[in-house]
């Protein structure tokens, strides 16, 4: 007999109150939700969820332990896989990989696979009962550049294999991605993302920050002079793009990147805590339709701005996640679609006085399969703002690449590497948004296991071709 539960709904902050704090919007479920929840769940023989998890997290068998209340053995189940339930639980799209594969989701909703990985995740971190892993040492050192995703599920699995880790940050806060790019209301940092990574900590993992590997330290030196046995590049996409038109140089034109780490990294968001300065536009322009945009323009909401996406291809093809789509219209998010900025216009004294733009329609389908857009002629009209955010993607800072010899990039400025992570030079691998451009929390956390099992198998394998020492 078919499942005909309806999906559990989840709370959530009221649109009006939650447009002007930076408090989370969704609260999750309590034990009674997700119970119910976890009772829609098909058990399948063959489970579809797992094979579309990038970290093959065992789905069916941890919600099974939530449906029996045996909250510990769902937490212990996840952390064979993931260290990072209650981040996952929040950021990825579930929608396009675990939930997109669920099926229940065939003639009903799909199971709430992330709003019950949240939940687990969440309730571990309030209990403090993860299990103790009982680790080996077996004498190597690994080196892993970045905190963020990729870094930390690298260094999480090397770690419990017996390797000594060390993670280098570049930042003064860990986290990566985690902790300047995603805002505040939708990941918090303190109760969440601090208290995950601290759960990485206690394997043994060290972590040092300020500390700009190409410039601080070199891959050769981690190599050669500090006795690491390999090195995992996880150091993200942190270069933002422009649109390269006229007046993106005026005053009160950012990058996303530049304002929403201000606002998370740097917690503009909290100003009776810190001093950060940031841009509180009256009317705020963000040019591109990714959940970057999506993070900035619901920011710029709660700074109090009028907010704008501004998008040259249609609803139908935002690339943003359906939910922060929709959280953005309750908050009150204006979106122009069809619409491509043709040139920023300044007043006198060099500050955003509007953002030209052209109607656009779409045509036939791009390399991507989506349909192109086309310029209308004789469309062109200014949209009056005093800022403007581009959210146009981001790619790898060329630093590592530029002063590591044998290291490759491709044409987009991405480290070349395997699928398992090697890249050309010998004992260094890489995963994550430094090897594929900018992608999503769970995708760089699969990429980070994968090398680490690379890793593991290199340093072994190294082992075996060494000489034996005649006594």
């Amino acid at each position: 007999m078919a499942n005909i539960i309806s999906r559990t709904p989840v709370r959530e902050q009221e649109p009006a109150t939650r447009a002007a704090n930076f408090e989370e919007v969704c609260y999750g479920f309590n034990l009674e939700e997700a119970q119910r929840e976890a009772s829609r769940c098909l058990h399948c023989r063959n489970p579809r969820c797992v094979k579309a998890c990038p970290v093959g997290i065992q789905i069916p068998n941890f919600i099974a332990a939530i449906a029996e209340g045996d909250l510990q053995m769902a937490a212990n189940i996840i952390a064979e896989d993931s260290l990072l339930p209650s981040i996952c639980g929040r950021v990825c799209p579930q929608e396009s990989q675990c939930e997109g594969s669920c099926i229940v989701g065939i003639k009903n909703e799909p199971v709430a696979i992330g709003k019950l990985e949240r939940f687990v995740g969440d309730w571990q971190l309030e209990n403090g009962t993860a299990e103790k892993a009982v680790i080996e040492p077996n004498g190597k050192k690994v080196a892993v550049v970045g905190s963020g995703p990729a870094g930390l599920a690298c260094a999480a699995d090397l770690a419990k294999w017996g390797y000594e880790v060390t993670v280098f940050e570049a930042l003064h806060r860990l986290g990566g991605v985690l902790s300047y790019g995603i805002p505040e209301f939708r990941l918090p940092k303190e109760r969440i993302v601090e208290r995950e990574i601290a759960k990485v900590e206690r394997l043994g993992v060290k972590f040092e920050k300020n500390i700009i590997v190409g410039r601080t330290l070199t891959i050769d030196s981690l190599l050669d002079e500090e006795g690491f046995a390999a090195v995992f590049i996880g150091s993200g996409a942190g270069l933002p793009k422009f649109m390269g038109i006229e007046g993106e140089n005026l005053n009160g034109v950012f990058s996303a990147n530049e304002f929403l780490t201000r606002i998370n990294l740097m917690g503009a968001y909290a100003p009776e805590r810190f001093d950060t300065p940031v841009r509180r536009g009256e009317k705020v322009a963000v040019v591109g339709g990714g959940n970057v945009a999506m993070d900035a323009v619901r920011s710029a909401k709660r700074l109090g701005a009028d907010a704008y996406i501004i998008y040259r291809r249609s609803e139908a093809e935002l690339p943003a996640r359906v939910e922060e789509v929709h959280h953005a219209k309750e908050e009150g998010v204006q979106f122009a679609m069809l619409t491509n900025p043709v040139a920023v216009v300044g007043d006198e004294k060099g500050w955003v006085r509007a953002l030209r733009c052209v109607r656009m329609e779409l045509g036939e389908p791009d390399e991507s399969g989506r349909r192109s857009p086309v310029v209308v002629e004789g469309s062109e009209f200014e949209l009056e703002c005093d800022t403007v955010i581009m959210a146009l993607g981001t790619s790898p800072n060329p630093l590592i690449a530029s002063t590591t010899e044998g290291l490759e990039r491709n044409r987009r400025g991405c480290l070349v590497a395997s699928e398992e992570g090697a890249t050309t030079r010998e004992g260094v691998f890489a995963g994550g948004d430094a090897v594929t451009g900018a992608a999503t929390v769970i995708l760089a956390m699969g990429a980070g296991r994968k090398a680490a099992k690379a890793i593991h198998d290199y340093i072994r394998s190294t082992v075996d071709r060494q000489p034996t020492k005649s006594k």
